[in-house]
């Protein structure tokens, strides 16, 4: 057996070469999580500076309301914008937060504004190299923003299906198929036979009926009262945009009886508008639950040819003193209106007189129809029938009179009961709607769905539902 010495010189080395091994080690370990909390450091600096430029943008935009709301001849004629405008966002407890680049765009139609467009972009003073931008359209709340608006008791029956808000100033019988929020402005209402109520219900509650989503139904709600009062609709103040703006104007179609003239407008995918004068039509007798027992002149037997015009782009207001048939395909927004706003012995109706389509269904396209008295669909339309866009009837009501078959033409006996009608937008009507009857007359299916394009991008001088402006369409780019 051998002897062999322990060699301490190995021994330290081993020693020195574990100790450095431990040592880088732990330097690595060191590194990574010095590393790790620097990063971590640094991304919540980023984070609070983020965080920070979000909250001053948004500074920007309330401010910028604030200095529109205190400067209204911005809103009237842009008169008074500054753009852009930087606003500095203070720290209560010294110093600034940081600051806001504000640039605002108005939409103008015939001079007159019709919304603002707000880019706000904010920074933090502690770092400005991540910025935010935010985007809001300041407007009143436009009519489109409801499938129908009524201003009168209404029963909306069962044959209907309904996509949008619903509201009426007076109360409601649902018994529709709907999807949104369903309003009255009355706690109670007389409901009788004529409302679908059987027996009597002298208080009925504001909404009531078999619709099928009644936890959707709210009363009593504010009114919505601005579609059909003078500051709603100035149709003096609307004549003279359209006379001295560059808009469209006609003025009575002739010196025949009101029931026997008119303009027929029949719009083209082209941007254009073929504009006929009406100079006679026949009449039937009708009945209507606003004015009763009635006669409507409606069928066009006489036009003659006046012009094929393309609309407008800086001013798509057509005024027309005078009654107006509406159809076709519409591109670009438009607003026709049909009033005699300096004689108080007529009050024009506007007549659906066939389908109305828009050339594309991405927001760029749009019809808004203000008619003095009445929007009516005539006794002689499609058997399926499409129509998109807003139609007002400020001081009558919208929809489709009452034809007795007993009394007709053999020929247009047919026309009496249709199919089907599709609205696409807004129907606001003064007096009571209605477009199908209780003995199976008028339209079997209706489908009434709002237009979410319209409702925050309405076409020029669309009637709004409230008088106070706010922020729609906020996102942040």
């Amino acid at each position: 057996m051998s002897n062999k010495k322990f060699n301490l010189k190995d021994s330290r080395g081993i020693t020195v070469l574990l100790v450095l091994g431990f040592v880088g080690v732990f330097a690595i370990i060191l590194g990574t999580v010095s590393s790790y909390v620097l990063t971590q450091g640094k991304y919540g600096r980023a984070i609070y500076a983020r965080e920070v430029a979000l909250h001053v943008a948004e500074a920007g935009l309330e401010y910028y309301r604030w200095f529109l709301n205190k400067n209204p001849s911005i809103m009237t004629a842009g008169v008074g914008l500054v753009s852009p405008h930087t606003y500095t966002v203070n720290d209560p407890e010294g110093g600034t937060l940081g600051s806001a680049t504000v640039t605002a765009t108005p939409n103008m139609q015939c001079g007159a504004v019709q919304w603002v467009d707000l880019t706000s972009e904010g920074v933090a003073s502690a770092n400005s190299t991540f910025p935010r931008r935010l985007t809001a359209r300041y407007i009143r709340p436009s009519v489109g923003e409801y499938s129908y608006v009524v201003n009168t008791n209404v029963w909306a029956g069962a044959s209907r299906t309904i996509r949008g808000p619903y509201h009426s100033n007076g109360g409601i019988r649902m018994d529709a198929t709907h999807n949104s929020d369903v309003t009255s402005s009355v706690s109670t209402w007389n409901c009788n036979s004529d409302y679908n109520c059987s027996p009597t219900q002298s208080s009925a509650p504001g909404v009531l009926g078999i619709g099928s989503n009644p936890a959707l139904w709210t009363y009593p709600t504010p009114s919505v009262t601005i579609p059909f009062s003078a500051s709603g609709v100035n149709f003096t103040d609307l004549r003279t945009k359209a006379q001295t703006q560059g808009g469209i104007y006609y003025g009575a179609a002739s010196t025949n009886p009101v029931n026997e003239r008119g303009y027929r407008l029949i719009f083209t995918a082209a941007g254009t508008v073929g504009i006929y004068r009406v100079n006679s039509t026949d009449g039937y007798a009708s009945y209507s639950t606003q004015y009763g027992d009635t006669e409507e002149h409606s069928i066009i037997t006489g036009q003659t040819w006046i012009a094929t015009t393309t609309i407008p782009s800086t001013c798509s207001l057509m005024f027309f003193q005078d009654r107006v048939w509406i159809e076709g395909t519409v591109n670009g927004k438009v607003t026709v209106v049909a009033a005699t706003p300096s004689d108080s012995s007529t009050s024009p109706d506007v007549y659906l007189n066939n389908n109305i389509y828009y050339a594309a269904y991405d927001g760029t396209d749009g019809l808004t129809v203000i008619a003095e008295r009445n929007v009516l669909l005539p006794l002689v339309i499609p058997n399926t029938m499409e129509i998109h866009g807003v139609f007002i009837a400020s001081a009558g009501h919208y929809g489709r009179d009452y034809f007795w078959t007993s009394i007709l033409p053999p020929n247009l006996d047919q026309y009496v009961t249709r199919n089907q009608l599709t609205t696409v937008g807004t129907v606001v009507s003064n007096g009571r709607t209605g477009t199908s009857w209780t003995d199976g007359t008028g339209f079997t299916n209706r489908y009434d769905y709002y237009d979410q394009q319209l409702a925050f991008s309405p076409p020029p001088f669309t009637p709004t539902a409230s008088t106070d402006y706010g922020f729609t369409l906020w996102r942040e780019q």
